[in-house]
């Protein structure tokens, strides 16, 4: 009996310590959002995205382009609100698994996020920042406004940061 009342005591320290770092850990990436916010509000972030040149509006990207990202990237897009629990349970599951971060469960909307407010860096505050600044997206824009962001703001390789400037050069 007392072994058992040992381990049970064992069990909810561990599980008080996670708690704890977990709450951490949740603070820092809301007081990163925040500050990201802070710094450069939403909507001025958006209308400096959209002032760049070679900014493609969404009727300039073909719909089969659309699709593509869409299946590949985020094929829930449409029916979330910023982030997919199931996707994020799946990453968390494949990185325990490897022991590595290999996989990250982000959304399209999150990856909007990361693009124009994050580092790439792959740390676990940023990440819940990230959530937060999506959940703020999708309250202040529409779908198409978030895909045309994303194409915007996204690095498609060999130097080229918009779906506009990497289809010229690719096509």
């Amino acid at each position: 009996m007392k072994i058992i009342k040992r381990i049970l005591i064992l069990i909810l320290i561990i599980l008080i310590i996670v708690a704890g770092i977990g709450a951490i850990v949740i603070r820092e990436g809301y007081n990163m959002y925040k500050e990201a916010l802070e710094k450069e509000p939403l909507d001025s972030k958006i209308e400096s995205i959209k002032q760049k040149e070679g900014y493609a509006k969404i009727e300039e990207v073909p719909q089969m382009y659309i699709d593509a990202v869409i299946a590949v990237e985020d094929h829930k897009f449409y029916k979330h609100k910023g982030i997919d629990i199931i996707a994020i349970g799946r990453a968390i599951i494949n990185n325990i698994k490897e022991k590595s971060l290999v996989e990250g469960g982000s959304t399209i909307t999150q990856q909007l996020a990361k693009n124009i407010y994050f580092t790439q860096e792959k740390k676990l505050n940023r990440k819940i920042a990230e959530i937060f600044m999506a959940f703020e997206i999708e309250k202040n824009c529409e779908k198409d406004e978030i895909l045309e962001l994303y194409f915007n703001t996204s690095y498609y390789g060999d130097g080229y940061y918009t779906v506009k400037k990497a289809c010229k050069r690719i096509f």
